[in-house]
């Protein structure tokens, strides 16, 4: 059973990232060290080609592995982002987008995680990104 529901990271943990609660972003799934987020499309998204522009698909994958590492190590405000790497791999268009992460590795104060950045409704994969986190003790 994951250590955050739904509910309480939607409505307790987002509205501390101003920046997700701007973007729309909202969990739809929590599972043990996996997390799906969505985040609809619009034009304060978008690149000039009308195209999700890198940092809001970044700012989609760091809430939804952040999220997945919640689900693991509790809810704890503090942890925190200390490496974020992506590799953008195709044009997300004008699409809603879905970020599916999971957890690779859980240690006593380091998190390492995954996730897929998905255009919806094509199911298209637009961005693999990878992360560590630290954890308060």
């Amino acid at each position: 059973m994951p250590a955050l529901t739904v509910q309480s990271f939607n409505a307790d943990f987002l509205a501390k990232v101003p920046l997700a609660v701007h973007l729309a972003i909202r969990a739809e799934s929590l599972g043990k060290g996996a997390a799906r987020l969505v985040m609809p499309y619009g034009p304060h998204l978008a690149r000039p080609v009308e195209t999700v522009s890198g940092p809001a698909m970044m700012t989609l994958a760091d809430v939804a592995l952040w999220a997945a590492v919640l689900t693991v190590a509790g809810p704890k405000e503090m942890v925190v982002t200390t490496n974020l790497n992506a590799n953008f791999l195709r044009k997300a268009g004008a699409s809603d987008m879905a970020a599916e992460a999971r957890v690779l590795k859980m240690g006593r104060r380091l998190a390492v995680a995954a996730v897929e950045l998905i255009a919806l409704p094509s199911d298209d994969l637009v961005a693999h990104a990878t992360a560590t986190y630290a954890i308060p003790e």
